[in-house]
């Protein structure tokens, strides 16, 4: 079976976050490209923001996963790409919904406002749901500005 290609991203807000879920999501078998920060340090979310919606709207990866603060900004930068669907998911069940109702291909988490395990249970929510379709197709499909 091929591994699914992940993109992630996040600011100093979100660094240690992603660290960790580098490691978790490989163990998982998930095939990372971490798009940056390399460190806590002070630095603006759109810088690391745009190469991973850039390479999801691209098809280089299937999903993205962003973090910053509030999630808010790093969500907004992804979602001016015509081909991301991002969505700011701060528990289980906005996550799923995400996916079945919006076929999310990014998912934005809040580090300042999510523990690392519920971040851990929101992006596998996140992975393993599958779009419904139906009535939500039409929906998605008059999202991008032609």
């Amino acid at each position: 079976m091929k591994k699914i290609s992940l993109g992630i991203a996040a600011d100093h807000a979100g660094f240690k976050f992603k660290e960790n879920l580098v490691i978790e999501l490989v163990k998982q078998g998930y095939e990372i490209k971490d798009y940056g920060t390399y460190s806590d340090e002070s630095t603006d979310y759109p810088d690391y923001a745009h190469p991973l919606a850039k390479a999801v709207n691209e098809g280089i990866h299937k999903f993205g996963i962003t973090l910053c603060g509030s999630g808010n900004g790093i969500n907004m930068t992804a979602n001016k790409y015509q081909g991301v669907r991002a969505a700011l998911c701060w528990n289980k069940e906005i996550s799923e919904l995400a996916r079945l109702h919006n076929d999310a291909n990014v998912c934005s988490i809040p580090a300042r406002f999510v523990d690392f395990d519920l971040a851990l249970e929101i992006i596998n929510v996140f992975l393993i749901t599958k779009f419904e379709g139906g009535r939500h197709l039409r929906r998605i499909e008059k999202i991008p500005v032609n």
